[in-house]
């Protein structure tokens, strides 16, 4: 049988901090799942989410004597790990930065959400979004901003197409 008070009641952790985390990361995930780019919905909610539980975690184990941004230093470091996967390099171009660096503000944003701040964790998935979009339309509209290692890099269609698998 569930213990209902064991769900209501999840130590550190609040109801309001899970909800606001993946809140936060479908705002975030959906403008990137719905324009085909990596770290969807999914991916964002869980990052938000487990940088919301480890910092939150993370402090109620630091209250007993010692240094909570130790706690945020490792999440930077861990995070910075998952953003240079998303990286890669083909064709002499180096793609997947603009994802790296949403990963890396999708974790401040857990950050955020640990230290309670929800109304600024929802106000700054809407900044990100903002950004992704509009940095999108001022390359669409001034070609000028997609010369040299800006310009769009459409090989993994071309590559697709040309490859001999199913």
């Amino acid at each position: 049988m569930i213990d209902w008070q064991v769900v209501q009641e999840l130590g550190p952790y609040s109801w309001n901090g899970i909800g606001t985390a993946l809140l936060c990361g479908a705002i975030v995930g959906l403008e990137r799942q719905v324009r085909g780019k990596p770290v969807g919905i999914r991916t964002a909610a869980l990052i938000i989410l487990g940088t919301y539980l480890f910092l939150t975690g993370g402090s109620s184990v630091v209250s007993q004597g010692g240094d909570p941004s130790r706690v945020i230093g490792q999440i930077i470091t861990g995070i910075g790990f998952l953003g240079a996967g998303v990286m890669l390099a083909r064709d002499g171009v180096v793609v997947g930065v603009t994802s790296a660096a949403t990963i890396w503000a999708l974790a401040a944003i857990g950050i955020a959400v640990g230290l309670g701040m929800y109304g600024v964790s929802i106000v700054l998935s809407m900044v990100i979004v903002g950004v992704l979009l509009g940095v999108d339309l001022l390359e669409d509209t001034f070609q000028s901003l997609t010369r040299g290692v800006h310009r769009k890099y459409n090989g993994w269609r071309r590559g697709r197409a040309d490859s001999n698998e199913p």
